[in-house]
């Protein structure tokens, strides 16, 4: 089916799994395939549900030991997206160690972003992030939050000219960005960009989504289960049974679903630390999408809460 802008503007427009044991929830990983996308500008396909790393944080062996097993169920599940940044603390470094203590890093795509002003400072930033990842290789460097735009894209393309760098893109968090977002799409060439978009905020889905479309440039999107105000609004209230139509089992999923369900989204990064939550957000990309207008009943429900 040929996707339209029209299409897309139209679209815009408008707690079960987490008590299973972990050999249930596996189980249930194992029991049928990701749900994949495909790259714009190369054709590789990913699995719609990532992993943000805001939160990773270097700490005791009880600290870290879930992150580990995190990392490793999502890589045996067959996820792939793994991102994170410098500016998430100490989370590159984590990743670095656990990822090299598991042995998957060619399981992976790994995203990480530069925030720096100054080619200089940019270049320092990005080799230093090589260093605390322990790879060779990073799948995808982004601008973090349009920081000095035009200066690191030029770097990071040098980057990805030598093979350091598979793709480049840039990243915001903030409706308030958009305008300057949007310039830099349709002034730029890029593999990726990453916005902020959730049932709950859908102001990409009118204005960013659509120009990503255009512009042939994959989307990656933070805050899929949006800040505090979506579990909030549903908490002690059970699934509404239609739900069972796009084959979702929790609250986690129905917001993932929605944003994935958005045949422009790449690929959905919720921050993760605990194996069972990132099996059943897995689960998202596993089974049957909410269409247009089920997205559209979605969307009434949740306003109507």
């Amino acid at each position: 089916m040929t996707i339209t802008r029209r299409d897309i503007l139209k679209l815009g427009a408008s707690a079960a799994a987490g008590a299973l044991g972990a050999t249930a929830l596996n189980a249930r990983a194992e029991a049928s395939t990701l749900i994949t996308r495909s790259i714009p500008s190369s054709g590789e396909r990913l699995p719609a549900v990532g992993i943000g790393t805001n939160r990773y944080r270097s700490g005791s062996e009880a600290e870290v030991a879930p992150l580990r097993e995190t990392l490793k169920t999502f890589a045996a599940a067959g996820g792939k997206l793994v991102d994170t940044a410098p500016m998430y603390g100490s989370s590159e470094v984590v990743l670095g160690q656990l990822i090299g203590e598991l042995g998957i890093r060619k399981q992976l795509f790994l995203a990480t972003k530069v925030y720096a002003s100054g080619r200089e400072s940019g270049v320092e930033e990005m080799n230093d992030s090589f260093k605390r990842l322990r790879s060779d290789k990073i799948d995808l460097i982004q601008v973090h939050n349009l920081s000095d735009t035009a200066t690191q894209l030029a770097a990071m393309r040098e980057g990805k000219q030598s093979g350091r760098y598979r793709y480049v893109g840039v990243t915001t968090s903030l409706d308030a960005q958009y305008v300057d977002l949007e310039a830099v799409l349709k002034k730029q060439t890029l593999d990726f960009v990453q916005v902020d978009y959730s049932i709950g905020n859908r102001s990409a889905g009118e204005r960013i989504l659509p120009l990503a479309l255009d512009r042939g440039v994959a989307v990656l999107v933070n805050l899929p289960l949006g800040r505090a105000r979506l579990f909030s609004a549903v908490r002690g209230k059970p699934l509404p049974a239609w739900a069972a139509e796009f084959d979702c089992t929790s609250w986690a999923q129905f917001f993932l679903k929605y944003v994935i369900g958005h045949p422009v989204v790449t690929c959905a990064i919720p921050g993760t630390r605990k194996p069972q939550h990132m099996i059943d957000n897995l689960g998202a990309a596993r089974g049957r999408l909410p269409d247009q207008a089920t997205r559209r009943k979605m969307e009434q429900f949740f306003e109507a809460l």
